[in-house]
């Protein structure tokens, strides 16, 4: 069965373990979008991964993985992804991971232009991971990136960023920031490139035949559905479509050959960076945060922690078309007495089970809540459904009755082992 995994909040929610606990039934891992301003963290067999670009299968033996056309990538970044996973004794061959000729490259300066845009902004910077994420779509969208295949033409390449410092330069001395020089980008990109071009094909065709010779496909998204340009908390939002559809526009596979779409969230809410956040608890957070808890795998920032939210979650499972839930961290409630899920918004004396669109509700929407019973015990070492406390399995199912899909999935722990199918 082909799998989209879809993350339902502001992303951070545990995909990668998911993704990692499905592979073993999967024969190809696809990252369909996103960049390395997304961080996966896997825990297997007591060892740590954490992954940026690479697809989570890639620490499995006799998996393909495949980063495809809808992600961008940093060159520099990747070898150095590539370097620190090969360094913990996994094998990364051309044979087991492809990327894209159509993936399009974020550059130096992109980083540099995405700090400027922060800059520009002030007190409205939207928190971005300035990974230049943002400007290489930008020029993706403009018609004037460079794709994975271009690099194959050097001469091509040299005269494409020539022009490109050039207009980027003219925007980053505005704000004092470092300036580039284009035969230093080149250098810099080149040498990265020597690593990665073994690894680059047309990868259309051989998830096409892939599909058609029966073979398991498991679709890996990046960030969560409240990230998305379209349905994300605009513009507090990253520049790709995070949800389900991007796992089509981001591989060249159609709808057809996908069949269950996994939405991943957490028993509870975070997010980082800026932008609305109403069930946001300062009680919760810091508790999560004296675990050692909720600090992001790319940044180190800590999150922001928040009750259960059911009403981004529900339309969330709208645009994914969620089949199954794959709720994560419940062990992260295991001590409180009383637990609070937000089932709507108070906006201006009526509630909406829906998020608003407009930008100045967000502003003024306040939670409505249900108070459920805590369990007050150890999860972490449940392997079955039933093992979990009645409370927490009342908590469970009251959350797939607000969001309209049933739970697949749960999650005790951040190890591969601590994974309950429902």
């Amino acid at each position: 069965m082909n799998t989209i995994i879809a993350g339902l909040q502001w992303g951070d929610e545990g995909k990668g373990k998911i993704v990692d606990y499905l592979t073993e039934s999967a024969d190809f891992v696809i990252r369909s979008q996103g960049g390395n301003n997304a961080g996966h963290t896997v825990v297997a067999h007591g060892v740590k991964y954490i992954l940026h670009l690479l697809p989570s299968g890639i620490i499995w033996d006799h998996k393909t993985n495949v980063i495809g056309n809808g992600v961008v990538i940093d060159p520099v970044g990747l070898c150095q992804e590539i370097a620190r996973t090969e360094g913990q004794g996994v094998s990364i061959t051309p044979e087991k991971l492809l990327i894209s000729d159509r993936a399009h490259v974020v550059l130096p300066l992109h980083k540099e232009l995405d700090a400027a845009r922060e800059v520009a902004l002030g007190e409205h910077k939207i928190g971005t991971t300035k990974r230049g994420i943002g400007p290489a779509y930008a020029d993706k969208i403009n018609r004037s990136g460079l794709r994975m295949a271009d690099f194959t033409d050097p001469d091509y390449v040299r005269e494409r960023i020539a022009h490109r410092v050039v207009e980027a330069n003219d925007i980053l001395a505005r704000y004092d920031l470092p300036t580039f020089e284009a035969a230093a980008v080149c250098a810099e990109v080149f040498t990265a490139m020597e690593r990665l071009l073994p690894h680059v094909t047309n990868t259309i065709p051989v998830l096409h035949e892939a599909w058609k010779a029966g073979k398991t496909l498991l679709f890996e998204g990046a960030q969560g559905t409240l990230l998305d340009i379209d349905f994300g908390t605009y513009p507090f939002v990253t520049s790709s479509n995070t949800t389900a559809g991007g796992a089509c526009t981001g591989t060249g596979l159609p709808p057809m050959a996908i069949q269950r779409s996994i939405g991943v969230c957490k028993a509870y809410t975070t997010r980082v960076g800026s932008g609305p956040f109403p069930t946001c608890d300062e009680g919760l957070s810091a508790y999560l945060h004296g675990l050692g808890r909720e600090f992001g795998a790319t940044t180190g920032r800590p999150r922001g922690c928040g009750w259960l939210d059911t009403v981004l979650l529900r339309m969330a499972c709208m645009v994914n078309g969620v089949t199954h839930l794959a709720v994560t961290n419940l062990d992260g409630l295991d001590a409180y007495d009383t637990l609070q899920i937000c089932t709507g918004y108070d906006i201006d004396g009526t509630v909406h089970p829906l998020p608003p669109a407009r930008r100045d509700l967000w502003d003024r929407a306040v939670p409505v809540y249900e108070t459920l019973p805590g369990w007050q015990s150890d999860t972490t070492a449940c392997t079955r459904y039933e093992d979990l406390p009645p409370a927490a399995r009342a908590y469970l199912d009251r959350l797939a009755a607000l969001c309209g899909a049933p739970v697949g999935f749960v999650g005790v722990g951040p190890d591969r082992a601590q994974t309950i199918a429902v």
